[in-house]
């Protein structure tokens, strides 16, 4: 019964696909295709207009830090607001901060303006991340701020090589944000920022392959200046990520769907942003099954049906668009996209870089900002950062 539920599921899939006009799903386990056919268009982007985009995004976040150095507020509220306690808004802070204090060290611009506000943003985070925890037992939602911290720490460790005192600081920083996120693992194995279950000290939240996946990647990132993350938690986090991947390298939105792989959500349209990251995730991690061919196709699909996430951008409420897209995907998945970049063949991406930096550039705002789900007054900070180092990693050499 248990072989013939698992054929139902992969002949309905490639079913699917068929008809959706998409490629055969991949069955796990067996070697993909050794290249994509890509089915992107080519751009023109010039260096002048990206970099003039630069400007823009790098000045609206210089105009807009607090005064106590940190990015967003619990202010400009609306009818539709996501529950939140008092705890939720300074993860929600912390995570901005760090998101927007790597940005900006990623686009210093050598001017003394940008240099005091990292500077302001760094002491920030140096004197809060320490305390950032869990709102109340059931949101989680901190597991952003230590993933994000810990990236941000990692390029403010490069920044000031020559003062060791302070590397050491961010070291020891780094560490404790390993800890935050041992003590809020999911019973289960990587992480989700729910827990509508118990509410137990160990959460017993629903693994959420996206959330893993955001934390796979900033420990590699601290691996490479040689913090090295827990060897236990890391490996759950690998395979309960592994475990919500679908045949065609969609992933699930989490482990709580997993009898409903079919559901709008978990279906390639649904997956575009998730499947960025989480695929980059897991081949930083050493998995064979993502090959270049699947990070090129991923990102040819993320590019010629962008109008899925397009049309849930700034949409108010969550998962209310097709594919129970929430505006919050949108600048998330170009994110990661772009770090994909790195992993395929230096001939392979200019014209990747040149589409997602045409994606990028034609959605911003003419104050310079970018956002895509109203967040409190989070989303246009979180936003832009993600979309300048988005834009970054789409320069030319």
């Amino acid at each position: 019964m248990i072989i013939l539920q698992v054929v139902a599921v992969v002949v309905l899939a490639a079913g699917v696909a068929a008809r959706a006009g998409g490629e055969p799903p991949v069955v796990a386990g067996v070697e993909p295709a050794a290249a994509w056919i890509r089915r992107s268009s080519a751009v023109d982007v010039r260096a002048e207009e990206l970099d003039a985009a630069i400007a823009r995004g790098r000045a609206f976040l210089v105009g807009t830090q607090n005064p106590d150095g940190s990015f967003g507020s619990a202010e400009r509220t609306k009818d539709l607001n996501i529950m939140a306690g008092v705890g939720s808004h300074f993860g929600f802070r912390a995570a901005t901060t760090a998101l927007c204090v790597q940005a900006l060290i990623e686009e210093d611009d050598g001017s003394a303006e940008v240099a005091a506000v990292i500077d302001r943003g760094e002491r920030w985070l140096l004197d809060h991340l320490p305390d950032v925890r869990r709102d109340d037992p059931t949101m989680i939602y901190n597991v952003w701020a230590h993933a994000y911290g810990i990236q941000a720490l990692v390029a403010m460790h490069g920044r000031k090589p020559d003062e060791a005192a302070r590397r050491e600081r961010i070291m020891e920083l780094i560490r404790g944000q390993f800890d935050r996120l041992v003590k809020y693992e999911s019973a289960q194995g990587g992480w989700g920022y729910y827990d509508f279950t118990i509410g137990s000290q160990r959460p017993a939240s629903a693994s959420t392959s996206f959330v893993n996946a955001t934390v796979l990647i900033a420990f590699h990132d601290a691996s490479r200046i040689g913090a090295e993350p827990p060897e236990k938690v890391t490996r759950r986090a690998i395979e309960a990520t592994e475990e919500q991947m679908l045949p065609d390298f969609s992933y699930l939105y989490g482990m709580y769907l997993k009898w409903q792989p079919r559901r709008g959500i978990n279906r390639p349209g649904g997956s575009l942003a998730r499947s960025q990251a989480c695929n980059l995730a897991l081949r930083l991690w050493g998995d064979e099954r993502i090959t270049d061919a699947v990070i090129e196709e991923w990102l040819d699909r993320l590019i010629v049906r962008n109008g899925w996430l397009e049309l849930g951008r700034k949409r108010p409420i969550p998962h209310e668009s097709f594919f129970q897209v929430a505006g919050y995907f949108y600048f998330y998945g170009h994110y990661y996209a772009a770090r994909a970049l790195a992993e395929i063949p230096a001939e392979l991406r200019p014209h990747y870089q040149d589409n997602l930096a045409r994606i990028i550039m034609k959605v911003q705002d003419a104050d310079g900002s970018w956002w895509d789900y109203p967040l409190y007054n989070y989303h246009q900070p979180y936003g832009t950062a993600y979309a300048l180092m988005t834009l970054h990693r789409c320069r030319r050499p």
